[in-house]
């Protein structure tokens, strides 16, 4: 992680975004910038919780593990996003792990600047509000997705949220790669029943698979198979 000291960039961001409301200029003076490189830790899951970032470059991918040692992934964000924003509201450790799964740029500020200028700040709680509200919403049709469609869809709405575009710079064939419990784990199907669809998919042509690894061969087929991908949200869709 790397702490971007351009207060330019910073607002730059803000004007993109149209956020130039929701701070109040006292707090503004203590917003960063975070680069974060692709596999970095944005926050781990027990820790405690001391920025809220926003999201506003790159993806991430956000995962809690459990007691035993296993791993779930819980959805895929791309800008613009928040990250510890119910933290700060409960006062708790992190809740889950958030990892840069691209070069990311995040917006942080400290929360103890939060509860000194924000903290009945009409704009900010609008916007923590409608930032929140829309993190049920998403969880809610995710589980309607993978109660109402096939395995078939979901992995392929899955795998839309995980790879990657060619025309992406940052492209490339070991990062277009998916790991297969985790894909079992965050659709809701049997290690078994997603081994079928993926030997029909491979069939197909859309994936290649590779040592316990799948690679994507062909996205617009995927993409007329799943449509838009449930698992990757963020604000600015």
């Amino acid at each position: 992680m790397k702490v971007i000291g351009n207060l330019e960039q910073v607002e730059e961001y803000i004007r993109t975004f149209q956020l130039e409301a929701i701070f109040p200029e006292k707090l503004k003076e203590h917003l960063h910038l975070y680069a974060f490189k692709q596999g970095e830790f944005i926050c781990t899951q027990g820790q405690t919780a001391e920025y809220i970032y926003i999201l506003v470059d790159g993806k991430i991918k956000i995962y809690t593990t459990t007691a035993e040692g296993k791993t779930l992934i819980l959805s895929f964000k791309t800008p613009l996003e928040m990250v510890g924003d119910v933290e700060y509201i409960r006062d708790t450790d992190i809740l889950n792990t958030v990892e840069a799964i691209t070069d990311v740029m995040m917006i942080g500020v400290h929360k103890r600047h939060l509860k000194q200028y924000v903290s009945d700040y009409a704009p900010f709680l609008q916007f923590l509000l409608d930032i929140i509200t829309k993190k049920f919403y998403i969880k809610s049709s995710s589980m309607r997705f993978n109660l109402f469609y096939p395995v078939e869809v979901r992995l392929a709405s899955y795998l839309l949220s995980v790879s990657f575009d060619k025309e992406d710079p940052l492209y490339d064939t070991e990062r277009n790669k998916i790991n297969l419990k985790d894909t079992a784990n965050l659709i809701g199907t049997s290690y078994r029943h997603l081994n079928r669809v993926i030997q029909q998919f491979c069939q197909d042509g859309l994936i290649e698979r590779k040592k316990g690894f799948i690679v994507v061969k062909n996205r617009d087929g995927l993409t007329n198979l799943a449509g838009k991908s449930i698992y990757e949200e963020g604000l600015g869709e």
